[in-house]
Order: structure tokens, then C-alpha cells, then sequence
């Protein structure tokens, strides 16, 4: 386990900004410091799924990360080999859910690999997501959620998607701490990730 994941399991936010500051000035790839945060938020979700740690330690562990990608996307954006030359990709919160920094942090990571990204932002209704699918030339859809009481929402987003005749059109990854293969199966989604990167290899396999 890397300093950093463990200064953002154990909510030690100074700690994990000095942490950062510091690979930053040794320059490492921001992509591997990425990834070390996203670590300790993945035990963090796990803290929370053991009913170790509440609600409030799963929100400021994301207050956490996103003062870290707030000092990495820029990095993370200079870094990029172009923005758009992969594909779309459509992505946006689901309905019920005002959540958006596991969102914009995986958006981050996709501009920076290549991918156009069009972000529908939070709490983002069924309709405007068959609206998307439909209207833009994509074949990746992410539906991003932190709160499980979305589970339902995910599988309408889905649903409609069928109704509309445009399902056989996109691949739909759910992203969230929450989501696992069990939620993966009952929304009907094509993938789920827990981690940014993994949403970010899922996309890249759709456009090989």
C-alpha cells in the first residue's frame, strides 16, 4: 500500500496533499499518482460497505480527492496526445444523485487518453440520457452514482434505452463505489467499475 492510499483510508487530508505536492515535485507520472489516491478511495468504499465507516467518511474521503485532482488535472490535461481523437464518450450522474467527483476525475483521465468526453453533469434525467445516445455519435455510455439508492435509477436509464431502439447502440458502464457485479446484473449495465482507470481501459477496448 502506497503513503498516499493509506493517508486517504485512515481521511488524513493534509497528510495526502503534502503526499501529492511532493510526487508531483519528484514528477511523477500524475497518472500513477492517480491511481495511488484511487486506491485508498477503493478501501474507503470498502470501510463503508463494512459499515466501518459512515456516510460522512465516504464524503470526505471524496472532499479528499478532489482537492487532489484539483492539483493533477492540469497535469493530467497538458499531458494528453490530443483531446478527441478516440471517440465520444457520454457520461453524467444519474437522477437522485448530485455527486460528480469520481465523474469529472474519470472525465480527466479520458480527455487526457484521447477521448472527447461530453459531460451531462448531475442528476441527469432518463430522458436526457436516451436524448444523448441518441442525438451523439457514441458508443460508450457511463452512468456514475456514490448513493445506492440510484440502483433503481441505473436500470431505468437502461430500460430506456431499450424502448428507444438505441441500446444495441452503446455500451453502458455503471462507475460509483457502490457498484458491483451483483448491481452490474440488476441495471442490465455491459460493465461496472469501482476504479477510474478501469473506466478509462473499458472505453479504450470499446474504440480498438
Amino acid at each position: 500500500m502506497s503513503k498516499l492510499a493509506e493517508a486517504i483510508r485512515d481521511l488524513e487530508d493534509e497528510l495526502a496533499l503534502q503526499i501529492v505536492e511532493e510526487e508531483i515535485a519528484q514528477g511523477r507520472n500524475p497518472l500513477d499518482i492517480v491511481a495511488e489516491a484511487n486506491e485508498g478511495l477503493v478501501m474507503v468504499g470498502d470501510l463503508f460497505g463494512e459499515e466501518t465507516y459512515y456516510l460522512g467518511e465516504l464524503m470526505f474521503s471524496v472532499e479528499i480527492m478532489e482537492s487532489i485532482m484539483n492539483k493533477l488535472t492540469p497535469l493530467l490535461e497538458s499531458s494528453g496526445e490530443g483531446q478527441g481523437n478516440k471517440g465520444k464518450v457520454v457520461i453524467g450522474t444519474v437522477h437522485g444523485d448530485i455527486h460528480d467527483v469520481g465523474k469529472n476525475i474519470v472525465i480527466s483521465l479520458l480527455r487526457s487518453s484521447g477521448f472527447e468526453v461530453i459531460d451531462l453533469g448531475i442528476d441527469v434525467s432518463t430522458g436526457d440520457f436516451v436524448d444523448a445516445v441518441r442525438d451523439i455519435d457514441t458508443k460508450v455510455l457511463g452512468l456514475s452514482a456514490l448513493l445506492n439508492t440510484t440502483y433503481p435509477e441505473m436500470k431505468n436509464v437502461i430500460d430506456a434505452l431499450e424502448e428507444a431502439g438505441v441500446r444495441d447502440q452503446v455500451k453502458v458502464i455503471i462507475g460509483g463505489t457502490i457498484c458491483t457485479e451483483a448491481v452490474r446484473e440488476f441495471t442490465g449495465a455491459d460493465a461496472f467499475a469501482t476504479q477510474t482507470m478501469a473506466g478509462v481501459e473499458f472505453c479504450n477496448e470499446v474504440y480498438s
